[in-house]
């Protein structure tokens, strides 16, 4: 209160409330208030409270669309080539000697390892890395998380199907009951952390909960210590526990499409199949229809006209008119405001309104535009992905290779660099490659990018392109070949070939 509400409290008390209360009423945010056309909806629960009661419900709604709708399919399929991609996040080892360059001996001896591994990490042995990347992908922007238990050494009624000691048993995140809250016990939705929130373990259910037969009432669990575990989760706020799917936001926009478009096909159909129809004239000139008989005298029809092209039809009765059906459908809105709706889908769910829509109109600048855009959405997921799957796994890997004698390092190799590595996902593709190529070429002439980071930026692993470039100009050499990649630039951009190239 100023201080004439406070000489006016005692004798009006009433109206210094009224001057109060108004004065609060100007002061405020207008989007704060509740009006009959603002109903300012709001969120005070915490980010576990919340999904707490709609986290299996979206979860399952998002499923549902990714089995029965075919722009959600779409959606997730492209996810998955941009994010992980056919190949799977490639991993370049860099181990260092005590010089501290790249030891290419012991490099290349965890690339074979790695790349035998990869052919069946999981327990299952059906799917190849590639393949297991891309589904844990998949599950986890879809249902919002995806899990992995580890398998490291030797395990009780189990053998892995290759030489280094690890596998991975790859888990729905239904594997992980929400329910399962003991706050004694710092459990959570099924996740035990300790007082500075750092998880400790999972308890995980020892089968699905929706089996076959029915959804299964067994609680029965099971703890894995979170050094096991591979937890990757989808969230959005600070302190959330769990995962919630990338389409949480879009659900009901994409639920409202599916039903639309239904409803059109539905009315393009019954247009389609109604051609004409008879008008009757008045009363007193109508003749009854004569239908058709079965042989028990039943009526099985009446008069039916056939239709050809160019037919000529006299069979009118008295009274009656022939009268056209003219179909409105398809609607001719129906693109313009499935593509608005489009539109608003993918500013929700971090993916390009073109591949979402398959429609690549516009020039080469928007086009270029929008993929760069989009492009930065794909590498945050890129990275999330890395971070808490594909890091984890290499590492793993490293330890069980280098405890299991798989892995020997030579005697030069400085082994706290063993886990170094560069990760690659897939890369933002080429819209004109000659563009592309000369402004490559003009930073690493200038000095602000080095032939690696190009080789990385065309996916392709630097190494192996230097020992295929290597093979190819010994190959050139021997045949006396020369090619115009076999040039060499001087400081004053001409071109000279390598003389030694003609000798034999």
């Amino acid at each position: 209160m100023n201080i004439v509400d406070r000489v006016l409290a005692p004798l009006f008390p009433g109206a210094v409330v009224k001057r109060l209360a108004e004065r609060q009423a100007i002061q405020a945010f207008e989007a704060a208030k509740v009006t009959r056309t603002h109903k300012a909806a709001r969120q005070s629960q915490s980010a576990d409270a919340s999904l707490q009661r709609d986290g299996v419900s979206l979860r399952e709604q998002s499923r549902k669309l990714d089995e029965d709708h075919d722009l959600v399919t779409g959606i997730f399929d492209r996810l998955e080539e941009r994010v992980v991609g056919g190949s799977g996040i490639a991993v370049e080892p860099l181990p260092l000697d005590y010089a501290g360059n790249i030891h290419t001996e012991f490099a290349a001896q965890i690339k074979t390892a790695y790349a035998e591994w990869s052919l069946r990490p999981e327990t299952s042995g059906e799917l190849t890395r590639p393949q297991m990347e891309r589904l844990v992908c998949r599950s986890w922007l879809r249902d919002g998380e995806a899990l992995g238990q580890m398998l490291l050494g030797k395990v009780h009624n189990f053998e892995h199907l290759h030489a280094v000691p690890f596998s991975i048993e790859l888990l729905e995140a239904d594997y992980l009951p929400w329910n399962y809250n003991d706050p004694a016990q710092g459990i959570t939705q099924g996740i035990a952390r300790d007082a500075w929130r750092r998880v400790k373990g999972f308890h995980l259910l020892k089968q699905h909960p929706g089996t076959v037969l029915g959804y299964s009432l067994s609680f029965d669990t099971k703890f894995v210590p979170a050094d096991r575990m591979l937890h990757i989760a989808y969230r959005k706020r600070l302190g959330q526990n769990r995962g919630q799917p990338l389409l949480h936001a879009v659900l009901m926009r994409l639920a409202d499409i599916k039903d639309y478009e239904e409803s059109e096909r539905v009315a393009a159909r019954i247009s389609a199949a109604l051609a004409m129809f008879i008008k009757k004239g008045s009363p007193d000139e109508y003749v009854p229809t004569p239908s058709s008989t079965d042989k028990g005298g039943q009526a099985i029809g009446g008069r039916s006209i056939p239709i050809a092209p160019g037919m000529v039809f006299d069979g009118l009765l008295p009274g009656e008119d022939v009268g056209m059906i003219e179909s409105n459908r398809p609607s001719q809105f129906v693109e313009s405001f499935r593509n608005g709706q489009l539109r608003a889908v993918a500013a929700g769910t971090r993916i390009g309104y073109s591949t979402a829509t398959r429609s690549y109109n516009g020039t080469y600048s928007a086009q270029r535009q929008e993929l760069v855009e989009s492009q930065l959405g794909y590498e945050l997921l890129q990275r999330d992905f890395i971070d808490s799957w594909s890091r984890k796994v290499y590492r793993a890997f490293i330890d069980m290779g280098l405890l299991s004698g798989v892995l020997k390092p030579p005697g030069n190799v400085n082994m706290d660099s063993v886990y170094s590595a560069v990760y690659q996902g897939p890369v933002m593709p080429w819209i004109n490659p000659v563009q592309e190529a000369n402004a490559w070429e003009s930073l690493v002439r200038a000095g602000f990018a080095d032939e690696a980071e190009v080789a990385r930026a065309r996916g392709r692993n630097p190494q192996e392109l230097k020992r295929s470039r290597t093979a190819e100009i010994e190959t050139n050499r021997a045949k006396k070949l020369v090619f115009s990649s076999d040039a060499f630039h001087t400081f004053y951009g001409k071109v000279t070939l390598n003389a030694d190239l003609n000798k034999p």
